[in-house]
């Protein structure tokens, strides 16, 4: 069974830094691309991130350029998202997800891990 399991959420004031872990299990994931997203009160779920997991490409929406970066660990089977210079609009729940590289939809997804950052 597939299974992405976020953590590293918190409390942290405006301009500070937080890094969210994504552990995938389940799968050899060689073949995937794998991407944050997030969701803010009363919005709709919102690209953040993402990667293949081979490490050969990275894709950043416009909001978190230069201050978002995604990696990953494959010998501990994990994607980062490491957040600096954190803004009040970045206050969300945060999911990774997984899907065939090439492929439309994102078909596995973890649970979430809350972010809010204070202003």
């Amino acid at each position: 069974q597939v299974q992405l399991v976020e953590s590293g959420g918190g409390l942290v004031q405006t301009g500070g830094s937080l890094r969210l872990s994504c552990a995938v299990s389940g799968r050899t994931f060689s073949n995937y691309h794998i991407g944050w997203f997030r969701q803010a009160p009363g919005k709709g779920r919102e690209f953040v991130a993402s990667m293949t997991w081979s490490g050969g490409n990275t894709y950043y929406a416009d909001s978190v350029k230069g201050r978002f970066t995604i990696s990953r660990d494959g010998a501990r089977n994990t994607v980062y998202l490491q957040m600096n210079t954190l803004k009040p609009e970045d206050t969300a729940v945060y999911y990774c997800a997984g899907k065939l590289v090439g492929g439309n939809e994102y078909k596995y997804w973890g649970k979430g891990t809350k972010v809010t950052v204070s202003s």
